[in-house]
């Protein structure tokens, strides 16, 4: 185990005994919702995750210690502080040296989760390619450690922001597999139709385990994504939706907003103009995801010992 990491002891009992453990990215609580109900959100999200017979293992960076595996109590901290750094490649290793406090992103869960051993990662949805990145060159990190990292995000796809396309021809263009949990379009976060067709299928968490098996025996690098839409009765359709992001999108461009701060951006005046439906879909699908996360983590945890 690498000794940077500082376990919880229940994902390290967990880990130690071979036992299915999913990682989760703690931006979400910091810069995703308000307190109490970020506290709530995350709570329940562990539950789930605890039902399925696997164990929670929130990823955040704490007074320069990251941690893998939150107590409760430091999970009710996190979801009050103020100014927690939002944390990516570039600066995980800042925020560690430094003595800081910060979230993990997407890529900086997918290094920690790795560092500890842990092969499942339950998230919102992926970053990717910003609409107009032929000439802001805004592509999120996330694209480049689902290349390198093996570990499996559990997603609703990319984040509807984005530019979905460019973002699922970058991850073919780097040999990233995309799974379609049950469907033969992939999903676009909120809702469950992108006019993208699905270039692998899987209906099950034992078969996506099972894909990962072989990558394994094969050796092959690099992680996988799981596109896992929401039931019809809980999206928002993408006529919708469609709309709020392109007054979003106008409005980030008219006040100049850039980089780190356009996700964010973008996803507060969303979660205006939709009256908090948004968000309430957001926790919707996180549910969902750390659902299937943890049937693949049990399924994975299954595999022969010798």
């Amino acid at each position: 185990m690498n000794d940077m990491i500082h376990l919880s002891p229940s994902v390290a009992e967990a880990l130690q005994f071979g036992r299915a453990v999913v990682a989760l990215e703690s931006t979400i609580i910091t810069h995703g919702m308000p307190w109490p109900k970020n506290l709530d959100m995350a709570r329940e999200v562990e539950a789930i995750i605890r039902e399925e017979g696997a164990e929670p293992a929130t990823i955040a960076v704490i007074d320069g210690k990251l941690h893998v595996g939150l107590t409760d109590a430091q999970l009710e901290t996190l979801a009050q502080t103020k100014g927690a750094l939002k944390l990516s490649r570039a600066d995980l290793a800042y925020a560690v040296a430094a003595g800081r406090t910060g979230s993990t992103t997407v890529a900086a869960t997918m290094i920690a989760a790795r560092l500890a051993g842990i092969e499942v990662f339950a998230t919102g949805g992926i970053g990717g390619v910003h609409k107009g990145a032929e000439t802001s060159f805004d592509i999120s990190a996330d694209l480049d450690e689902l290349s390198q990292t093996r570990v499996i995000v559990v997603s609703a796809g990319a984040k509807a922001i984005l530019d979905l396309k460019k973002t699922f021809e970058v991850l073919e263009t780097k040999g990233v597999p995309v799974i379609g949990y049950g469907v033969d379009e992939l999903p676009a976060f909120w809702s469950r139709r992108s006019g993208i067709a699905t270039p692998i299928r899987m209906d099950s968490a034992d078969e996506i385990a099972e894909f990962q098996r072989v990558r394994e025996r094969l050796d092959i690098h690099g992680g996988m994504l799981i596109a896992n839409p929401l039931p019809e009765e809980l999206e928002i359709d993408s006529a919708t939706i469609g709309g709020w992001i392109d007054a979003a999108l106008a409005d980030a461009d008219a006040k100049g907003v850039t980089g780190k701060a356009t996700t964010p951006f973008l996803l507060q005046k969303i979660f205006e103009l939709s009256e908090g439906k948004s968000l309430a879909t957001n926790i919707d699908l996180v549910r969902s995801n750390a659902r299937l996360a943890a049937r693949v983590a049990v399924g994975l945890a299954k595999r022969p010992t010798h």
